[in-house]
């Protein structure tokens, strides 16, 4: 018997699993009483599904999939803001004279005159930021989502190899998979989500609302593991180290080169309070999931939200740690997207 409470956690191989991975990397998970197993997973539906019955006590997971949910999983932390962008293949990246939006919609015009089908991008989750992301996106530009281009699921790890194959035009994904595609000469980077919503959110720690109510002292032992992980991954001194840790085959199994691009001028796990799970985001999730039809408008938002969001649990252990800035509400780096 080790004394340590068993914790079962999942995650998808992408860059912002590094508060998870570097938390049983270095002992976090263990010094704070845990015996954390780190589960890698091959779709965001996989996650959902295995944290709906319990086969996960939690997992690395896209923001709006737990509102999705509907309080039966929580967010007492965010894991990461930005990483995620619209990548399109280097043929559709020739076609579009200036690689916005509008450039898209006159391509789409003239694929539409000479009797050519839709184009195909994909993302990874409807539930997701990069859903929403890819939708706002096209629809500023001049292209109706649901008729002017065909949107299809794939699961992250498989994005490169569906467009190297043929099979999509352009995908929203999180990093390091953008940069990857263009290291293989696959795809061209359009735009960030920095540049689509400077320090916006992206994934959360979802944990299964039954942890809280029956386990609360392991689940404030995980929330402060994960948040000096989190720390340590900001460090710019840890910066090689950690995408040594990434790119090992059980972690993400990519080119260091290419999981090193977003960790250097996007991607924040922890500073300026990155950790707090905002209701503010969990609210304009919801707004968008209204939009695109996937939430009945006569739901009451903020009621779900506070259900989901748990900034409390996440102050709480933060402030156990020392880390004062936990008190922070105030975003004025982050404004929602107009």
């Amino acid at each position: 018997m080790s004394g340590l409470s068993d914790v079962k956690l999942g995650f998808i191989p992408l860059t912002d699993c590094a508060p998870l991975a570097v938390a049983q990397a270095l002992g976090f998970f263990e010094e704070e009483g845990l015996a954390v197993e780190l589960v890698r997973e091959g779709s965001w539906a996989t996650i959902r599904d295995k944290v709906a019955v319990g086969a996960l006590d939690g997992a690395h997971m896209l923001a709006p999939m737990a509102l999705a949910a509907q309080g039966a999983i929580l967010a007492p932390l965010a894991l990461n803001r930005n990483g995620s962008a619209i990548t399109v293949s280097t043929a559709l990246a020739e076609a579009m004279a200036v690689g916005g939006a509008a450039d898209l919609a006159t391509v789409i015009a003239a694929r539409k005159a000479s009797g050519e089908g839709l184009l195909t991008f994909a993302m990874v989750f409807p539930h997701s930021m990069h859903n929403f992301f890819l939708r706002d996106w096209l629809a500023r530009g001049g292209v109706d989502p649901d008729q002017d281009v065909r949107i299809v699921v794939i699961p992250p790890p498989r994005m490169v190899e569906r467009m190297r194959a043929g099979e999509v035009d352009g995908f929203c994904v999180g990093a390091p998979w953008n940069a990857v595609a263009e290291a293989e000469g696959v795809g061209r980077m359009l735009i960030t989500a920095s540049q689509f919503w400077p320090g916006g959110p992206d994934k959360v720690l979802g944990v299964t609302a039954d942890l809280e109510a029956q386990r609360p002292d392991d689940l404030r032992a995980c929330l402060r593991a994960v948040i000096r992980g989190a720390a340590w991954a900001d460090d710019p001194d840890n910066r090689m180290a950690l995408i040594e840790l990434l790119a090992r085959p059980d972690r993400i199994d990519a080119a260091p080169a290419a999981i090193a691009r977003a960790l250097e001028s996007e991607i924040v796990f922890h500073r300026d309070a990155a950790g707090l799970p905002r209701r503010e985001h969990g609210l304009w999730f919801l707004s968008q999931m209204e939009r695109w039809g996937q939430l009945d408008a006569a739901a009451d938002p903020q009621g779900l939200v506070d259900r989901v969001y748990r900034p409390d649990l996440y102050r709480e252990a933060a402030l156990s740690l020392g880390l004062l800035e936990a008190l922070a509400f105030a975003d004025p780096a982050s404004p929602v997207p107009a």
